[in-house]
């Protein structure tokens, strides 16, 4: 089965330059996984992107984990 939360946490890692201050939570609602990111607040930029593509990829790319074990996420970076 698959650790949506480890999943995160790995392809963020790999993107900023501060990977210890990495963290994702993990909760439920609504029937949704909730994961919230949070970086260090020098990362952010990298990890939301030019216009926002790389946290729309990260967002497909969980979203597409997820479905593979049949549940829904939201991802929220903080």
């Amino acid at each position: 089965m698959v650790n949506l939360s480890t999943v995160l946490t790995d392809m963020v890692k790999a993107i900023v330059d501060q990977p210890e201050a990495v963290a994702v939570t993990e909760s439920e609602v609504n029937g949704e996984t909730v994961l919230e990111l949070t970086v260090a607040p020098d990362d952010m930029g990298k990890v939301i992107g030019k216009h926002g593509r790389i946290a729309r990829a990260l967002r497909m790319l969980m979203k597409a984990a997820a479905t593979s074990v049949d549940r829904k996420v939201v991802v929220k970076i903080r």
